[in-house]
């Protein structure tokens, strides 16, 4: 299986109503039909995206909630899928769409699962505000991240 190509963006935004400009890149990438070697491969691509982003331990959570997104929809849909992340200057956007429309159950983990059922236990947990959209085919799951929180 094929990971598809990724790609990372950067442009310029004019701030809302202050003149300035902020620097907004972008990481997209196709995700393979239960290719879970997309999962290291996207922890790596993120970081070299977030290598100067958020206060130390920041991009550590967006690896792991976006791992935990990238293997949800690979695993559970059978389905390719599509990783968008977007830096601006308010923070990190990541957002998983595959092409199910059946949505997550958000589950509380139970010790009797193993390591199963947590990913978003985890996702609700860590991120500053996260949710699932209907999207045409399928839907998307994201959350975001502010860069300065602790």
């Amino acid at each position: 299986m094929v990971v598809g190509a990724s790609s990372v963006e950067t442009a310029e935004d004019e701030a809302a109503g202050a003149g300035e400009h902020a620097r907004t890149s972008q990481l997209r990438r196709r995700l393979g039909r239960a290719d879970l070697r997309a999962v290291p491969e996207t922890r790596r691509a993120l970081r070299e995206l977030l290598r100067h982003w958020g206060r130390p331990g920041r991009s550590d959570v967006a690896e792991l909630l976006t791992s935990e997104l990238v293997t949800n929809a690979l695993v559970h849909t059978d389905r390719d899928a599509v990783l968008t992340a977007t830096v601006g200057p308010h923070g990190l956007r990541v957002e998983v769409r595959d092409f199910v429309t059946r949505r997550p159950r958000l589950r509380v983990p139970n010790a009797d699962d193993g390591t199963h059922g947590r990913g978003l236990f985890l996702v609700q947990s860590l991120a500053d505000a996260w949710g699932v959209r209907a999207h045409g085919v399928g839907k998307a799951v994201w959350f975001e991240l502010d860069a300065g929180a602790a």
